[in-house]
């Protein structure tokens, strides 16, 4: 049985280390195609909402890491691992929720500075043909 443990504790560790590799990879993906399309669009000078989509970009990538390093916590082996990682996850919540504190005030920015719609203004015009 206790073969068994061992070897279950075995593949659960490289389950593990895949799974956080895979996180972490999508987070890097995630992170450079968001840089890439923000650099594309900048260079075509379409910089409509350019800062959101960067933003919301980073945010996920963020999100997509921070789920690899609390899954790192499960093969935790020694209580300064679990702080190294705990100070890392603190860190990178504090930046996603910075990030999403930034993409609420670019929203709202947006939405005060845009002029209302042509449906939206009431049409004087003369009906009589």
């Amino acid at each position: 049985m206790e073969i068994f443990l061992s070897e279950l504790e075995t593949y659960m560790y490289d389950i593990v280390e895949v799974c956080t590799s895979l996180l972490e990879f999508f987070g890097i993906v995630v992170l450079v195609t968001s840089a890439v399309r923000a650099f594309v669009r900048w260079a075509r000078r379409d910089r409509k909402n350019i800062r959101l989509d960067l933003a919301q970009g980073i945010a996920l990538a963020l999100e997509f890491k921070m789920g690899g390093e609390v899954l790192r916590t499960v093969v935790v082996r020694e209580w300064s691992e679990l702080g190294i990682l705990g100070a890392i996850i603190v860190l990178r919540a504090m930046l996603t929720f910075l990030i999403h504190w930034e993409i609420k005030n670019e929203k709202r920015d947006m939405s005060e500075n845009t002029p209302p719609d042509a449906a939206e203004e009431p049409l004087d015009r003369d009906k009589s043909v």
